[in-house]
């Protein structure tokens, strides 16, 4: 069985943004490289060190957390002087400069990846094009459960998933939860139905499903009878920041640049093989789901 992910430095992410630094504005763009850490927990520890709000920060998307991974970011309220003085175990700092806004969610073309695949026994064959589900690092460990308690507005459940003491006012209490967190939960639940669906469709485009979404594919019909969810459940109205809009997918991707290297002896692995690849994939699109897909057939 393949092994990826085996030390951070065996998956390797570098963003490709579409954001242009200048010399003014409001927004200080920086550079975040990470090891071993989720974005999110990247990011918390910037705000503990400079003492500011989660909410001054912004990035375009998640990145892996076992691996090391290069991303822009920018922050609100903080000087170049004082982000270059941050010294934090697993994180680099590199300034890029100014703009008059934050970076935006999804504002970039894609990720050039480096990777080293273990356990090997012989070489693999790879196609370059895969379905292009969702990687189960959107997932996590209960993501899918929290944002289908926050859809079907079981607000107490989504507390007691998130191990929030509550007794009452439960809306109040995951208020407290930083609100990009809490769309991630939602996200993932979307997420999930469009793998569900996607595995069994005939289509080349399937919906996320959101709010004023078009369904009409069987396959994401017979998931969301399933779920006994309708788009209109995306209005979440006793939480209106929640609210998630749809959007449409591609079922099939193609890995561009692909570089496949040679079978050497893996270290970590007595008797096994390792393999170095290198390809870029677009945004939103997930290399553990490229190496799962062909890897497995």
């Amino acid at each position: 069985m393949v092994l990826i992910k085996c030390r951070p430095q065996d998956f390797i992410v570098d963003e490709v943004s579409l954001v242009v630094a200048g010399q003014d504005g409001r927004f200080l763009l920086f550079e975040l490289e990470k090891e071993g850490l989720s974005t999110f927990e990247a990011i918390s520890l910037l705000s503990k060190a400079l003492h500011v709000s989660i909410s001054a920060f912004s990035f375009a998307g998640l990145k892996d957390k076992q691996a090391v991974t290069r991303q822009v970011c920018s922050v609100f309220g903080v000087s170049k002087e004082r982000l270059e003085s941050v010294a934090l175990r697993n994180i680099r700092i590199r300034v890029l400069g100014l703009r008059n806004e934050p970076v935006h969610r999804g504002e970039l073309e894609g990720n050039k990846f480096r990777l080293i695949l273990r356990g090997l026994d012989s070489m693999p064959s790879f196609d370059s094009k895969f379905r292009n589900l969702f990687g189960v690092q959107r997932f996590g460990r209960n993501n899918v459960e929290v944002g289908r308690a926050l859809m079907k507005r079981d607000f107490k459940l989504a507390c007691s998933l998130l191990g929030l003491e509550a007794s009452g006012d439960f809306v109040g209490v995951l208020r407290k939860v930083p609100i990009k967190e809490l769309i991630l939960y939602i996200h993932a639940y979307q997420s999930f139905l469009w793998n569900e669906a996607a595995v069994k469709t005939s289509a080349k485009e399937l919906a996320i499903v959101g709010f004023g979404s078009d369904i009409s594919d069987p396959a994401l019909t017979e998931i969301l009878a399933k779920e006994g969810v309708k788009p209109s459940a995306f209005v979440i109205r006793e939480f209106p920041e929640l609210s998630a809009e749809g959007g449409v997918r591609d079922v099939w991707v193609d890995v561009r640049n692909l570089k496949v290297g040679i079978l050497e002896e893996d270290e970590l692995h007595a008797g096994k093989k390792k393999l170095s690849l290198e390809f870029f994939l677009p945004a939103g699109c997930y290399a553990t789901e490229f190496i799962r897909q062909n890897v497995s057939r």
